[in-house]
């Protein structure tokens, strides 16, 4: 992935900020979301990360998820799709 974009999250990604959030522009090009500013989530976060995953994978970008927090990993883990995230090394 060369020179992406950061896209930083920051605060709740709950039900009642993940449909704000999906409306959110996020930029062309390889992307990097950085999880190290989200304070609280719940299973629409990781609804909220599949639907921009596809959207990546459809416009041919790759991604790279920075900071996630454990308990959205935990989810993740729960509905048996971590290995699906592109996790940062």
């Amino acid at each position: 992935m060369s020179e992406p974009s950061v896209v930083k999250l920051e605060g709740a990604l709950t039900l009642e900020t993940a449909a704000a959030c999906l409306k959110r522009s996020v930029p062309t090009g390889d992307l990097v979301f950085d999880f190290s500013g989200v304070t609280r989530v719940d299973s629409s976060a990781l609804a909220l990360l599949l639907a921009w995953l596809r959207r990546a994978k459809a416009r041919g970008s790759a991604v790279e998820l920075r900071a996630l927090p454990e308990p959205l990993l935990a989810l993740a883990r729960l509905y048996g799709i971590d290995a699906l995230l592109p996790l940062a090394a």
